[in-house]
């Protein structure tokens, strides 16, 4: 068994006075590059000024911003679909329309109606 001292001298021969500091790139290389620059810029103060993008917005803006933002997952995701069905929707009518241009233009001129029909879907 070790005498009592015995442990107290096993302790200190573990103790390290070693300085760990990042100055070494050979010992703490930067593991993302551009890390180090995003943390210095973070560490500047910061300003009342709002963000660039931020100055680009308008009143309604960030009152929509507000209200999405206090939705719930669910209600946005319902937004979401609601949009996504606005966007099909507008599709449906813009290709109704173009079709019924093209109804009416084609009993004027069948070349203008290949030729539109070939831009529109690249048939040549």
């Amino acid at each position: 068994m070790a005498s009592p001292n015995g442990g107290e001298d096993f302790e200190t021969s573990l103790l390290s006075f070693e300085k760990l500091d990042r100055a070494s790139p050979d010992l703490w290389p930067e593991q993302l590059p551009g890390v180090a620059e995003f943390a210095a810029s973070c560490k500047n103060p910061i300003t009342n000024s709002p963000p660039k993008w931020m100055a680009e917005l308008e009143s309604e803006d960030i009152e929509m911003l507000k209200e999405l933002g206090s939705l719930t997952t669910a209600n946005l995701m319902e937004k979401v679909k609601g949009l996504q069905n606005l966007g099909y929707q507008l599709g449906l009518e813009e290709f109704k329309r173009k079709s019924l241009t093209l109804l009416t233009v084609s009993a004027v001129t069948p070349a203008f109606v290949r030729a539109v029909t070939a831009s529109w879907w690249d048939v040549s």
